[in-house]
């Protein structure tokens, strides 16, 4: 049996998740997820700014804090910390951290030969609406297929302390360790299938642990010192979902049912570089005290197309709030929202949209919100997005003129003008798995 946790379930998770893991009870291996879609975007111009960025910047300090607890207990660390930059991140933490041994997986970066999988038959068709890649080529950004569990596997049996990779299927940081200390091969679907599911309970932190759960959350034992999520290996495929005793959160039926479903689509089809795993297959038990085993994994062969992440400019947007406060309040802010947008009507000004939320009343529910007879406050926030930059820009300034020359009794303003920025869209498309070759690169 190994012991497998998570510290970090997107970039911007608790930072002092992963100490007290390490420090806070008996752990293998410790897996940090840290790349979104829209991350490896956000990287990808800080590398084109310096060729020495493009990674998460926590990890290599995380990484020189837990120094002597990795030499000391042999803890072995996998993370997407590199980005798009996998060797820069590496060297960091061997700057950082010069005791330790790092791996790198690199391959899954594409954005260089986008024209030349094109040239050879693949259109990267977005998956969503069929259209080819051509259509947004010259605004690309990022490029990153999905890579799985064995080229992580492979940086295992290297010796290294510290694999870091770049985009690969989260649930892989938690399947490598099963496959390099058990020696699962690559058509052993159903214990695949197992180490798939068990990495997708625990791939988002604390959300396995009680966080972001609704049921009986009122009553979650101290989220402030949640725990975050453990598994229990077992090389027959049974694993426990647990977390280290004394902390905080929950582990049960219904805080791992809840993860389960968490981004899946088909639930009988989960789609992974590895294996596709059958989620309707297992059997959930409760053990007490916060363990909850999970069994009975079916899996399918692994798909002969890779998922790519690719991400391109889409255009500009802008977004002003303003807190209207009682009496009147919502009927004040409706009606500065009449006004913006006779403005920007009467100056011929034209967005691809223009949405207006109004917190307090229906920003979270719509149409579906229930009637409030009287909000003692509300915050108008109205939101453009368009092509045209200029359009954008002039947006920016017809919202504070209201402070003074609107309905009475704003506030909320202290930081002026909204700002615009960018828009990166997602462009999801799939490429013949022959075609990407993962490989792995000790960094001395």
């Amino acid at each position: 049996m190994i012991r497998i946790a998570n510290g970090q379930g997107f970039w911007g998770d608790w930072l002092d998740a992963p100490i007290r893991l390490v420090e806070g009870g008996p752990v293998d291996y410790l897996t940090l997820d840290y790349l979104a879609e829209v991350t490896m975007s956000i990287l990808q111009k800080q590398r084109k700014r310096d060729p020495n960025l493009g990674f998460a910047k926590d990890f290599p300090p995380l990484i020189a804090h837990l120094q002597d607890h990795i030499l000391k207990r042999n803890i072995r660390i996998l993370a997407n910390a590199g980005g798009v930059n996998p060797i820069a991140c590496a060297r960091e933490v061997r700057r950082l951290a010069p005791a330790l041994k790092v791996a790198v997986v690199l391959g899954d970066d594409i954005l260089d030969r986008l024209d030349d999988l094109v040239a050879a038959g693949n259109e990267l068709r977005n998956m969503d609406t069929g259209e080819p890649i051509t259509l947004v080529r010259d605004r690309i950004q990022s490029a990153n297929v999905y890579l799985g569990a064995f080229p992580l596997a492979e940086a295992l049996a290297s010796g290294a302390h510290i694999v870091i990779t770049g985009r690969c299927a989260d649930a892989a940081l938690a399947l490598a360790p099963m496959i390099y200390e058990f020696g699962w091969k690559p058509d052993d679907w159903d214990l695949l299938a197992s180490g798939i599911i068990a990495g997708h309970v625990i791939e988002c932190g604390a959300q396995a642990t009680g966080g972001n759960c609704l049921a009986g959350w009122q009553s979650t034992p101290d989220f402030a010192d949640i725990g975050y999520p453990l598994i229990e290996a077992h090389p027959g495929g049974d694993m426990v979902i647990t977390k280290h005793p004394g902390t905080g959160g929950r582990v049960n039926r219904a805080t791992v049912t809840e993860q389960l479903v968490y981004e899946i689509a088909d639930p009988k089809r989960y789609i992974t570089p590895d294996v596709i795993a059958d989620f309707t297959s297992i059997r959930l038990e409760d053990q007490g005290s916060d363990r909850v085993r999970i069994s009975g994994a079916k899996g399918q062969p692994r798909p002969d197309m890779l998922k790519a992440s690719i991400s391109y400019h889409y255009g500009w947007r802008a977004v002003g709030t303003l807190v209207y406060s009682a009496p009147d309040a919502l009927t004040k802010a409706r009606t500065a929202d009449q006004i913006v947008r006779e403005r920007l009507a009467n100056l011929q000004l034209s967005f691809e949209k223009i949405h207006t939320e109004f917190f307090g009343v229906n920003a979270c529910h719509g149409h579906l919100a229930p009637q409030i007879a009287e909000p003692a406050e509300v915050q108008l926030r109205i939101g453009v997005r368009g092509q045209d930059k200029a359009a954008i820009e002039r947006f920016t300034r017809e919202l504070i003129p209201l402070v003074l020359s609107g309905p009475p009794g704003a506030s909320g303003y202290g930081e002026g003008r909204p700002q615009v920025k960018e828009v990166i869209a997602y462009w999801p498309a799939l490429v013949p798995r022959e075609t990407i070759q993962p490989r792995v690169e000790v960094v001395e």
